[in-house]
């Protein structure tokens, strides 16, 4: 299955799931995928230039998990008003970024993220 088809069956199979994006380490999208209508949510109609403008937030997360021995991120979660963002690490400088709407499920779509890093990494 192509990483384009893996991340249309995590929107489809996720509820309230508006969007999810494979970013690379310049906050450039590899691939993305989002129910209609999302769009209008995100900046420029895209999910990728909401995660880009996340980067470097992800990257103090790194430094500070390291810094307390933690290792390193291996998913962070961020609540706003209109949605909220899953940020998983696939890989060095590969994140998986989710945003879920307001009356989306949280777990089901943590759930499908970590289901699908394997396969993701296999078409890689």
């Amino acid at each position: 299955m192509s990483i384009d088809a893996i991340l249309e069956a995590i929107v489809s199979d996720g509820p309230g799931v508006l969007g999810v994006a494979l970013m690379d380490p310049d906050g450039i999208p590899v691939a993305e995928a989002r129910v209609p209508g999302a769009g209008a949510l995100f900046p420029d109609g895209e999910l990728s230039a909401v995660a880009a403008e996340f980067g470097r937030a992800l990257g103090e997360i790194e430094k500070a998990s390291g810094a307390a021995g933690g290792g390193s991120m291996a998913e962070t979660v961020v609540a706003l008003e209109r949605f909220t963002l899953v940020f998983a690490r696939l890989e060095p400088g590969l994140v998986l970024t989710l945003a879920l709407g307001p009356d989306g499920n949280l777990g089901k779509a943590r759930y499908l993220m970590r289901r699908n890093l394997l396969e993701i990494r296999e078409e890689l």
